[in-house]
């Protein structure tokens, strides 16, 4: 009667060899069971890091006093160190006596791992005419093959399909939050779940396009969104949190100190994501809802700004290497660098905190194709903050750099070393236009100027700037000499 009851419900429910019956019919006795169908509403706010903080209210039924609750089709990255459920209908006389994460789920795979020492039928199917057979086995191990014990025989691999009595208890289809508590009534209350997870990832992608007198950049960013956390967030209330927030020996730490925090409502509705300040980061709220998929990556718009005021900079770093030595020609053909800098500002049509993220720098061709000129990294960055960004070397602008003379001098004082270095550095430029360029030099120790062509200026303790123009396809030399002692 066993094996005709086992092969009944084979040929009825498994055509594809495996009889796992319905998840939790016989394993999960007793639990209320509660699946995205409850789902009144999901809010997901997501950090800078594999950091996320779901927020997921449904409405459930449950009897009165002891309950075992499944919460179904949560983050399979859940901190469940971090999950926090409360009745926001009937408080009174709720409370939590334990709860289980069971994120191991159910696949051909795991039902064997879990069936390992215990008894299955295999189903042999005779080649030529069709007839089935049912034989008694004992899963002996499923590391590298499955081998089984088969009456008096030891087989590897699978000799027919194999038919298991049902599921265990601790396989779910879905990753489930199960939870043993108490309710003090029997109506229909709604239930919030809270906990932070992996898996959700967001960061801010900008696009900047520059005039054709690279004086002005329209800029554009957009919120590049991944979902790898194992669930689906439906129409979710979407806040992400730009800044760097501490954790405890590398793990999450609980900023869920006030989940209602993090939850407020931005009041202003005309935009599609509004920012406000979060304790010290910032918050951006999108004003709608939307759906974050299991396994998706998705972009929203962050903001969109035009005629932002740009300026454009040629630079040529030096080394500090070559002021305590003798060098003689450092470099020819140098790179000069170009970078465009602007303000976050109102008055630059900006003035919102700017979450870190890629800039990547567009320019129209004459026949107004836009055309990939570079990009740079921006950390967070605050409201009239400056942002500045390295977009490659100059082709057209170039420098030769040599050290012409390089002496001991004579120390005094403190110092136990004093040297005289003499440079000339020449400034090319192939453009059909002017040019300035920046020459910055880090120069070590105490240092004094004693001879310079062009007037510099010292702006930090060890870095001596100069500014110069250099003729439309010309040239323009700077030479210097300094006393450095240390």
């Amino acid at each position: 009667m066993k094996r005709l009851r086992f092969k009944s419900a084979f040929i009825l429910s498994l055509l594809t060899g495996l009889l796992i019956g319905q998840v939790g019919a016989t394993a999960h006795v007793g639990e209320v069971k509660s699946t995205i169908q409850d789902q009144a509403e999901v809010a997901v706010t997501i950090y800078n890091d594999q950091l996320a903080l779901v927020k997921d209210l449904r409405t459930i039924r449950l009897d009165n006093g002891f309950n075992k609750l499944a919460f179904r089709e949560v983050s399979a990255q859940m901190r469940p160190e971090t999950a926090l459920l409360r009745s926001l209908d009937y408080s009174d006389g709720f409370y939590l006596i334990e709860q289980n994460f069971d994120f191991d789920l159910l696949t051909p795979q795991t039902l064997l791992e879990k069936y390992v020492g215990k008894k299955v039928l295999v189903v042999k199917t005779h080649p030529i005419t069709g007839k089935e057979s049912l034989l008694d086995a004992v899963v002996l191990s499923v590391n590298n093959g499955v081998v089984l014990r088969i009456g008096d025989r030891i087989e590897t691999g699978v000799p027919g399909r194999i038919v298991f009595d049902e599921v265990p208890g601790n396989l779910r289809d879905r990753p489930t939050l199960v939870m043993q508590l108490n309710s003090a009534t029997t109506k229909p209350q709604q239930l919030q779940l809270s906990y932070l997870t992996g898996g959700l990832t967001w960061k801010a992608d900008y696009v900047a396009e520059l005039d054709k007198s690279d004086k002005f950049v329209d800029l554009t960013s957009w919120v590049t969104l991944t979902n790898q956390s194992g669930a689906t967030y439906k129409n979710a209330k979407l806040q992400l949190v730009a800044g760097d927030v501490n954790r405890v020996q590398n793990e999450y730490k609980e900023v869920k100190r006030k989940f209602e925090m993090l939850a407020e409502e931005s009041m202003v509705a005309d935009a599609d994501m509004v920012e406000e300040a979060l304790f010290e980061y910032h918050l951006y709220t999108l004003q709608r809802p939307t759906t974050i998929a299991e396994n998706q990556t998705k972009q929203v718009s962050l903001l969109s700004a035009t005629k932002i005021p740009v300026k454009k900079e040629f630079l040529l770093q030096g080394q500090n290497y070559y002021y305590t030595s003798s060098y003689g020609f450092i470099g020819q053909k140098l790179k000069v660098g170009v970078f465009v800098e602007f303000n976050n500002d109102k008055e630059s049509n900006l003035g919102m905190p700017l979450p870190k993220g890629v800039v990547r720098v567009y320019k129209n061709d004459k026949s107004g194709n836009a055309q990939f000129v570079g990009e740079d990294h921006i950390d967070h960055t605050p409201k009239k903050e400056d942002v500045r960004l390295k977009l490659g070397d100059a082709f057209d602008v170039t420098a030769d750099k040599k050290q012409t003379e390089f002496k001991k001098a004579h120390a005094i004082g403190k110092y136990r070393y004093a040297y005289t270095a003499s440079f000339q550095i020449d400034l090319k430029n192939a453009k059909n236009e002017e040019v300035e360029v920046m020459v910055r030099e880090p120069i070590p120790g105490d240092w004094k100027m004693k001879e310079q062509s062009h007037k510099h200026e010292k702006v930090a303790s060890g870095t001596a700037e100069w500014k110069i123009k250099v003729p439309a396809e010309g040239k323009t030399t700077l030479t210097y000499k300094v006393l450095i002692r240390y």
